[in-house]
């Protein structure tokens, strides 16, 4: 007897595969006999006899079972003792051959049914019998008490190894039983491969997998008495409350029973969906899970401070996803997050907040740590965050109304006596002298007014400051805490007076001595709070009257920082500023449709050549694009721009024709404009290979580089091994600014990751008698590789000064509002009364709120001066007709 070597005697065909024809001729038994399937068992070794080649055609000859007869109950007599024998590890002496070859005899013989239900019914009576009994013995009497009562008879130690007694038990059986049908499979492959596919049975190993659940899991343990399953589920959930609490638990072997589960069904179907594990046990463990975590919440927000709290369901967060993934099963991760999320966060959020060491304790005493606590539990439920949002709010508008309130209040003082306002008007001085520099006495209510525009500045960037550190500039948070902080401002009557007052106090003498960067510090301030405003028109009103007076009595520090300040509202009041941006954006959307079109158009032509250039092209508007932005210094941009008009690149063949054929087609669809090429601004994705290394392949990587990298690269494509070509002549051939040429040189030979090309001698500047060759050393371990470059005083008014400025204010909006009404029904000729109403708040929100009064009244005025009449009574909605 030798083992025989299938290599030598079979061949294969291209794939790999042996041919199943080869194979029957070379073997003088079955085929199945030698095809063992795919299992966790090891592989089998069959004992054959070395066959000479002279007797293949009478071992064809006997393999027909025809004439045959077969004894099944004999035949199964066998096969049973051999499966006893496998089940009780007595295996090494059977003969597999021998025993394949009964199994596939009595499926031969239109049997296999009656073998199927023999080989189910030991299998049944062997684990009913014998496999069930040993781990039954495992139990003691706590651990038969699935409701919970056993915690409450043992202690936790004794739960704990009971548990691990009976889940090391049940472990072993699985394995033992998981060995042993593979290797009843390995016998029973012809029936597996035969039978149960033509009559669409479970296969065997499936069947069995299937008896395992039935009589070990789903039996009860006694009449009246709870399965194991229920036991196992109960001593895994207790386990793992044993983890929780902190004690050290057998994490590798409740994973093994985990495994067990989730290799087990619900039917013998097996359908994916209907594993044990999710259908008996994780429902529980979720449940369970779900009971703890409730209950742990409601005491730790009696027992702990808010950030205590934080700390602790983030750490339980993170336990959990970290058992999933060592003791029970990694689908579980997202499920029992989603438990704990909803019973520590979700539905504790609140009482959280409103804990007295909650968020108003944090924002108050700068705990910004504990506050990003806050903010990332609630960003775990929901993305809105609304408790936070509603509570930092509240905060804001709290502390907005104080401040608003301490300003009423100072600016509505009584005059204090001489003494004391002698002494007050020197603490005034000693204060604001490190400001202002002066050791004036500043005006009461002005005072109040700057102090008013400090605060809400300081208020500002407080919560700015707890947006950034501790809500990771959320947008949503963001977005709530701005809005309150705009109620806070427009709530305050003098909002816009102040503001004015506050940015001429700096005109004045804010910005004395003071650096550019500080100067644009206190200009940003004031667009900041500027931007908060609704009524920016009264605040224009104040404005120019601050600034009438700072420029005729001269009393401003520099006219250039106004008239940054003139520019800053324009930016901030107008739209002019996006208008390049929109034209930048267009011809973007331009240039794309242009280079479909031109790409459209050559395949019409029927260019098919695969070697073509493929060209995607920008076409910019000169007056819109900052194109020296691309130049390093003014200088360097001077230089550029007189080279770039004085010569033009040139092109190698393949480029320029796409470059003249775009050309032809741009003048075609826009005759008379004039295409200037931006070299300087392109890249170019190129392929290039070098020669093959000893014993390797030629090795290939696509480059991205700049248009002039690409120029000077394509010129070594045609030069002989061993030549090289000098800077002076790689400018000739390619007419590329010295100063762009040197750049893009270093940057490929040079620099050592893009060195493509060798530099003779090698140093680090480029100078003019410099020679370059082609790299054919060159090594990358990245397919793509990118090339880059080297390269008088005003106060506060008084109660009558502050009515005529707001009469002359609401005449204003009064002019105001008749023209935009006049506006919207010259373009719209018929409008229904609601949606002009609409519209006109519309067009005039980004200067003031309009009142809803004082639009109907400038309509009745327009009707009557018949600029507008109103529509048929008959009509659905009222509305009107534009007449003038």
């Amino acid at each position: 007897m030798a083992s025989i070597d299938l290599n030598s005697l079979i061949p294969f065909d291209w794939y790999g595969l042996i041919r199943e024809e080869d194979l029957a001729l070379a073997l003088p038994l079955p085929l199945a006999t030698y095809l063992l399937p795919v299992s966790s068992t090891p592989p089998l070794t069959f004992n054959m006899p070395i066959i000479p080649a002279g007797r293949m055609a009478a071992n064809k000859r006997v393999q027909g079972l025809n004439g045959a007869d077969v004894d099944f109950d004999q035949t199964w007599n066998v096969l049973e003792g051999a499966f006893k024998e496998i089940h009780t590890k007595n295996a090494s002496a059977l003969s597999f051959e021998e025993l394949y070859r009964n199994a596939y005899k009595i499926v031969l013989k239109k049997k296999g049914e009656e073998l199927y239900n023999r080989v189910a019914q030991f299998e049944e009576t062997w684990l009913g019998q014998n496999v069930r009994s040993d781990i039954v013995k495992t139990l003691s009497a706590p651990l038969m008490l699935a409701d919970g009562t056993g915690r409450t008879l043992t202690t936790q130690t004794e739960r704990r190894q009971a548990g691990e007694r009976f889940l090391k038990a049940l472990k072993a059986a699985w394995e033992d039983h998981q060995v042993c049908m593979g290797m009843l499979t390995d016998v029973l492959m012809y029936m597996d491969r035969v039978y149960c596919t033509d009559h669409r049975q479970p296969s065997i190993f499936a069947k069995s997998m299937g008896l395992f659940r039935d009589q070990i899991l789903r039996t009860p343990v006694r009449t009246g008495m709870h399965s194991l399953l229920e036991i196992l589920t109960q001593i895994i959930l207790d386990q793992i409350g044993m983890d929780r609490d902190g004690e050290s638990i057998d994490q590798f072997l409740i994973k093994s029973c985990v495994y067990m589960l989730e290799g087990l069904y619900e039917s013998d179907q097996e359908v994916e969906d209907e594993k044990l594990y999710l259908k008996s046990f994780e429902i529980d463990f979720l449940k369970s899970s779900a009971a703890f975590y409730r209950e742990e919440g409601e005491r730790l927000l009696k027992e702990s401070d808010a950030g205590t709290y934080c700390r602790h369901a983030k750490r339980r967060i993170d336990e959990e996803n970290d058992r999933c993934r060592s003791t029970l099963s990694e689908s579980t991760t997202f499920k029992i997050q989603k438990v704990v999320e909803d019973e520590l966060i979700r539905h504790k959020m609140k009482g959280l907040i409103e804990m007295e060491t909650g968020v108003v304790h944090m924002v108050h005493n700068d705990r910004f740590q504990d506050l990003n606590l806050v903010f990332d539990l609630e960003a775990r439920v929901d993305p809105k965050k609304p408790e936070l949002t509603k509570a930092m709010q509240k905060i804001i508008t709290e502390m907005g109304t104080n401040i608003n309130n301490s300003a009423v209040t100072a600016s509505t003082a009584l005059p204090q006596a001489p003494a004391a306002a002698d002494e007050a008007a020197a603490g005034a001085d000693e204060k604001e002298k490190p400001k202002s520099g002066s050791a004036k006495t500043i005006n009461q209510q002005t005072s109040a007014a700057l102090k008013w525009v400090e605060d809400i500045l300081a208020l500002k960037d407080r919560f700015d400051h707890i947006i950034r550190i501790s809500f990771t500039s959320d947008q949503t948070v963001s977005t709530a805490i701005n809005r309150s902080m705009a109620d806070v401002i427009n709530t305050f009557s003098r909002g816009s007076e102040y503001i004015s007052l506050f940015i001429d106090d700096n005109m004045k003498k804010g910005i004395k001595n003071k650096s550019e960067s500080e100067i644009d510090a206190v200009l940003e301030k004031s667009i900041t709070i500027l931007r908060y405003l609704a009524d920016k028109d009264i605040f224009e009103t104040y404005y120019k009257k601050h600034l009438c007076k700072r420029l005729l009595l001269g009393k401003s520090q520099s006219v250039d920082v106004e008239k940054q300040m003139i520019s800053r509202m324009k930016i901030e009041l107008g739209n002019s500023f996006t208008l390049k941006l929109e034209a930048m954006f267009k011809d973007m959307t331009l240039s794309e449709e242009l280079t479909n079109g031109y790409r459209n158009h050559v395949r019409n032509l029927g260019d098919a050549d695969p070697k073509r250039v493929d060209l995607g092209i920008n076409v910019l508007t000169a007056m819109t694009w900052p194109l020296e932005a691309f130049k390093g210094s003014s200088e360097q941009t001077s230089e550029g721009l007189e080279t770039n008009k004085a010569q033009q690149v040139i092109y190698p063949p393949a480029i320029d024709l796409v470059r003249q054929g775009f050309e032809r087609f741009y003048s075609e669809k826009h005759s008379g404009r004039k295409l200037t090429w931006q070299s300087n601004m392109g890249d170019a994705d190129i392929k290039a290979t070098f020669p093959r290394s000893k014993g390797g392949k030629p090795r290939t990587h696509d480059i991205n580089c700049s248009t002039y990298a690409m120029l000077i690269l394509v010129l070594f494509n045609d030069l002989a091994e061993g030549e090289s070509l000098s800077v002076e002549e790689i400018q000739a051939r390619t007419n590329i600014p010295w100063n762009d040429l040197k750049r893009n040189l270093q940057s490929l030979a040079v620099a050592p990751k893009t060195r493509f090309l060798v530099k003779e001698p090698m140093s680090r500047e480029i100078n003019a008698g410099d020679k370059f060759s082609y790299n054919e050393n060159f090594k990358s371990e990245f397919i793509k590789i990118k090339v880059g470059v080297v390269s008088a005083g005003n106060k506060v008014e008084g109660d009558k000064e502050r009515k005529e400025t707001e009469k002359k204010n609401n005449d204003s909006r009064g002019f105001a509002v008749e023209a935009a009404i006049v506006r919207i029904m010259k373009q719209r000729k018929e409008l229904a009364h609601a949606h002009l109403l609409t519209e006109t708040i519309t067009q005039l929100s980004a200067q003031f709120k309009p009142d809803i009064n004082m639009i109907k009244k400038k309509i009745e005025s327009l009707i009557e001066r018949e600029y507008l009449e109103r529509m048929d009574e008959s009509a659905a909605m009222p509305g009107y007709r534009y007449l003038a």
